[in-house]
C-alpha cells in the first residue's frame, strides 16, 4: 500500500502537521502537536495490508511540514507544500494537529479549483474571527471563497448564537444529508475533527464531547468520503495523544484513515 516517503508512483500521499499553536490560542488542551506522530505509530500496527478484496491506491507518507514561529508562517509552509504535492499530482491527505491547519491545507487546493464547498464533521462550527484553531472555516469562506458549508455532528451547546448566524449567512447548512445521499455538487474538501466522536471512543483530542458520534458513524462518513469523485483533499485533525490513555484515538483515526482510502480505492471501479 505504501511507496514511502517518495511520491514516485503514489496516488496518494499524506503529509503531518504538527503544530497546536492554533489551539493553545484558544485555551483549548495542548498535544496536537504529536498526532502526527502518534498517527503513524497506530497505523504501522494496524493490519491492513493484507485485507480482503481491497486494491489499496499506492500512499506515500511526504513526512511533517516544520512549524514556523508564528501561526501566519506555519500556515505559508503548509499551502506551500500541499502545492508542492499537487504539482506532482498526488491526492493530498492532512494529519494534525490543530484545527486551523485546515485552512492552509485548503488553501493550495482552493487556487486549483473551482469555487469550493467544504463538508465538515466537527463538533464546533469553527468560524471565529480571532486566531486559532476556531477559525478555518470563516478563513476559507472570506480568503478562499468556499462558496458553500455543510456541517455534520455539530453540538448546539457548544457553539454561540453569533457563529451559527454568520454560518448560515454563508452558505452554511447543519446537517443536510447523510453519508450515503448523494453529495453536493462541485470540488468538495473533508475535514474531520475528532472531537466529533463521543469522548467514549475518542479521548484523545483537543475538546472532549461528551455527547457525540459513535466510531461506526465516523466510519461510514469517512468511508463515503472516499467514494464520493468530487472530495478533491481530506484531513484528519485534533488528535492529542496526551489524553490518549492506550492510544485508542490514534487507532480510530488509523481506521478512519484507511477507510477512506479503501472508499478512494472503489473510485476507479
Amino acid at each position: 500500500m505504501f511507496a514511502g516517503t517518495t511520491l514516485e508512483g503514489a496516488q496518494v500521499a499524506f503529509i503531518g502537521l504538527p503544530d497546536d499553536t492554533g489551539v493553545l490560542m484558544n485555551g483549548g488542551r495542548v498535544g496536537a502537536a504529536d498526532g502526527p506522530r502518534a498517527f503513524r505509530e497506530a497505523l504501522a500496527r494496524y493490519g491492513a495490508f493484507h485485507a480482503e478484496g481491497i486494491d489499496w491506491p499506492a500512499v506515500a507518507d511526504v513526512g511533517d511540514i516544520v512549524p514556523g514561529e508564528t501561526l501566519e508562517e506555519t500556515h505559508d509552509r503548509v499551502t506551500e507544500a500541499v502545492s508542492g504535492m499537487l504539482d506532482l499530482g498526488v491526492f493530498p491527505i492532512g494529519i494534525g494537529g490543530g484545527h486551523d491547519l485546515t485552512f492552509p491545507f485548503v488553501r493550495a487546493v482552493a487556487a486549483r479549483a473551482e469555487p469550493m464547498v467544504g463538508v465538515y464533521l466537527d463538533a464546533h462550527l469553527d468560524v471565529r474571527v480571532e486566531p486559532g484553531s476556531g477559525m478555518p472555516f470563516r478563513r476559507l469562506v472570506e480568503d478562499c471563497a468556499v462558496r458553500e458549508l455543510h456541517v455534520h455532528g455539530l453540538d448546539p451547546l457548544a457553539n454561540t448564537a453569533e457563529h451559527l448566524a454568520w454560518f448560515q449567512a454563508h452558505g452554511g447548512r447543519v446537517d443536510s444529508f447523510t453519508p450515503e445521499d448523494p453529495w453536493p455538487m462541485g470540488d468538495l474538501f473533508v475535514s474531520f475533527d475528532l472531537d466529533v466522536i463521543d469522548q467514549a471512543h475518542a479521548p484523545g483530542v483537543s475538546a472532549n464531547n461528551p455527547c457525540g458520534w459513535s466510531s461506526s458513524l465516523a466510519d461510514r462518513w469517512t468511508l463515503a468520503a472516499g467514494r464520493c469523485e468530487q472530495v478533491r483533499c481530506f484531513d484528519i485533525m485534533e488528535l492529542n495523544p496526551h489524553f490518549d490513555k492506550g492510544g485508542h484515538t490514534a487507532r480510530l483515526a488509523a481506521r478512519l484513515f484507511l477507510s477512506f482510502l479503501r472508499g478512494f480505492a472503489e473510485r476507479s471501479r
